[in-house]
């Protein structure tokens, strides 16, 4: 006799919702109500079902995966702390103990889970972000709204971190509208530099008298999978990103004879609250369509903050000048 299904609870990945006997049926018919089938929910098959709440931006209320998950399990809801399947974030106390680490981008997605990571593993974390009021929702660090573009809260930041830092996560960064080389707009060129290239650089270069003082500390830059290849956005990001590499490539060249790591962590499809710049281009939506439709599996924004510690920390010691594609395998289509 086959075993019965486990039950279904809203920290289950969609992947497992599609195969069970009861959870596949009404998803597919809760699809179906809104013209859509299965196939579209391929990039997130791995996260879990309450993960959709944010991700659909309202379209998915939280009232209706409750519902799904009492209607699956015949209005019994089961206790959600039992649910184990998937990736589990483990913390490691004590790994950024007596560490001072600046991350930016830190009001939501990979910025806001890697400042989370840092602070729970004994980090004091600088959390910065031009949004103001999310920023404030955060617990155990100290928060500098700061708009990176203006070289005068740079100099906030760097003073709210005081004279030691012993690590910097550039995270912050916005995407583009997919305009491809004759119909992007000088607007959206220099917006997209301003956050994506030049903000890093100059928060870079002012940490850094602090880590060659104290011959030590660890940079992390958040590029792209738009720094390894053509193909998933815009003129604008992508050249933005390729810039990064290049950035974190020269800083590792020049600073580790000086005991300073520099990296970056290059991520393929995330589920954060980035989204595109403006209008999208038709030409570039189409043009890219059919490559996109080859994302593996996204990943969530703790999972991309697993990898950015990694790289922070000393468990990161002999690695630097990598560019780690942190993207499901991407990278190697």
């Amino acid at each position: 006799m086959a075993d019965d299904p486990k039950p279904l609870t809203a920290q289950a990945p969609v992947g497992d919702w599609l195969a069970h006997p009861e959870g596949g049926p009404l998803l597919r018919d809760l699809l179906g109500q809104s013209g859509f089938d299965e196939r579209v929910l391929a990039p997130v098959r791995q996260l879990p079902l309450s993960q959709l709440v944010e991700l659909s931006q309202g379209a998915l209320p939280q009232d209706v995966v409750d519902d799904l998950v009492a209607r699956a399990n015949d209005g019994v809801v089961p206790d959600a702390a039992q649910e184990t399947t998937g990736w589990q974030e483990r913390v490691v106390p004590g790994r950024f103990e007596g560490r001072t680490v600046i991350v930016t981008g830190a009001a939501s997605g990979i910025g806001r889970a890697t400042a989370s990571r840092v602070a729970r593993e004994g980090g004091r974390v600088i959390a910065v972000d031009i949004a103001r009021d999310r920023l404030e929702e955060l617990r155990d660090v100290e928060t500098v709204a700061a708009d990176l573009t203006e070289p005068g809260d740079i100099e906030r930041v760097v003073a709210a971190a005081g004279p030691r830092i012993d690590g910097l996560a550039n995270v912050a960064g916005i995407a583009d509208d997919f305009s491809p080389l004759h119909e992007v707009s000088d607007a959206m060129w220099q917006r997209v530099f301003a956050v994506n290239v030049d903000g890093p650089f100059r928060l870079t270069r002012a940490v850094l008298p602090a880590m060659l003082a104290a011959g030590r500390g660890s940079i992390v830059n958040v590029a792209s999978e738009a720094a390894l290849r053509g193909s998933t956005s815009g003129v604008a990001y992508t050249a933005s990103k390729h810039a990064v590499v290049g950035i974190t490539r020269s800083a590792a060249f020049m600073y580790g004879p000086s005991g300073i790591r520099v990296n970056a962590v290059a991520p393929g499809g995330v589920a954060t609250g980035m989204g595109a710049g403006g209008e999208m281009s038709q030409f570039g939506r189409d043009r890219t369509a059919g490559f996109l439709a080859l994302i593996p599996p996204i990943a969530t924004a703790p999972q991309l903050a697993a990898s950015i510690t990694f790289l922070l920390s000393d468990d990161g010691v002999n690695v630097n000048g990598a560019v780690l594609p942190s993207d499901g395998g991407w990278s190697v289509q």
